[in-house]
């Protein structure tokens, strides 16, 4: 039986005791930063692996310096705590964990100065969020990704997912699965919360990181399993051409995972089916990240003893 435990105010409560008040500054203003990360149960093995936890953690402190947040823990610490809150809630299912840092004084004051600082991560229950098994159509989206002078998509800052909340809410109400993004210049950014990668004459291509993308794990990872399988990397600016006559497209995130794509506004991308590289790739992923492959076991941090 799962016994649903979140961090909070620095002890473990149970979830329906973890509350924070209305007048929040991070609640008020988005003033927050956070993370997303998965962990994979491995039935054979029971066990559950959290994938690239130190990585994340790294970001996660990144972050919260834009945001002026003092975590006030180590990405050790941080580690530790989420070890322990997974054993506590007893998890046999592939999960999601969110550690979130915020301005938790009570203010309506836009500024962050003099303010008290606060950490929270919880876990729930997570399988699919986009298709994994079947193609998505996608649009690009009419909606703009936020700049690193306005609020900066390196970090995963709260208030700047008022930005992929719209991305993803029209692309859905306009009936596709979800969006690509484009920079103010109008080149291809990413999706609304994950990175993207084309195939294009046998290369897979993704935005660079200095051109106003979230650098993402996942994206990390795909580019180093896909340069260990001999697939040629390259990291520029994309133009929108691009996605229509790219032979292979997919997005990728801790969440979304590997998700294939096999149309763009109407398009379809190569043959309109799940390509051969994208298809590799995706396998590939799902065997590291339950601890099936040797070589990428250094990503698995195991929880139960």
């Amino acid at each position: 039986m799962i016994r649903e435990f979140v961090y909070i105010d620095n002890k473990f409560v149970k979830k329906e005791d973890a509350k924070i008040s209305v007048m929040t500054h991070g609640f008020l203003y988005g003033t927050s930063v956070f993370e997303g990360i998965r962990a994979y149960y491995n039935k054979d093995e029971h066990q559950m692996y959290a994938f690239r936890l130190e990585e994340h953690f790294e970001r996660f402190i990144r972050s919260a310096k834009v945001m002026h947040i003092d975590i006030g823990k180590s990405v050790e610490e941080l580690c530790d705590i989420t070890k322990e809150l997974l054993k506590k809630n007893n998890y046999h299912t592939d999960v999601y964990i969110r550690p979130t840092a915020y301005k938790s004084h009570e203010s309506v004051r836009t500024h962050m100065l003099d303010g008290s600082d606060g950490l929270i991560i919880f876990s729930v229950p997570l399988g699919e969020t986009l298709k994994t098994n079947d193609g998505l159509e996608v649009c690009v989206s009419n909606w703009r990704r936020t700049c690193d002078n306005a609020i900066p998509p390196s970090a995963k800052i709260g208030g700047a997912y008022a930005n992929t909340a719209l991305v993803a809410t029209d692309a859905k109400l306009a009936g596709f699965d979800e969006a690509v993004t484009l920079s103010e210049n109008g080149d291809v950014m990413e999706g609304s919360t994950m990175n993207l990668f084309l195939v294009i004459d046998g290369k897979l291509v993704t935005t660079a990181s200095n051109c106003g993308i979230l650098e993402g794990i996942t994206r990390n990872t795909i580019i180093e399993l896909a340069k260990n399988n001999g697939i040629p990397v390259e990291q520029r600016r994309v133009q929108r051409s691009e996605l229509y006559y790219a032979t292979e497209a997919f997005f990728c995130g801790t969440s979304a995972q590997i998700c294939v794509i096999t149309s763009i506004d109407k398009r379809p991308v190569g043959t309109g089916k799940i390509g051969k590289i994208s298809s590799m790739l995706q396998k590939e992923y799902f065997d590291a990240v339950h601890g099936l492959i040797p070589q990428y076991k250094k990503w698995c941090s195991k929880i139960y003893d």
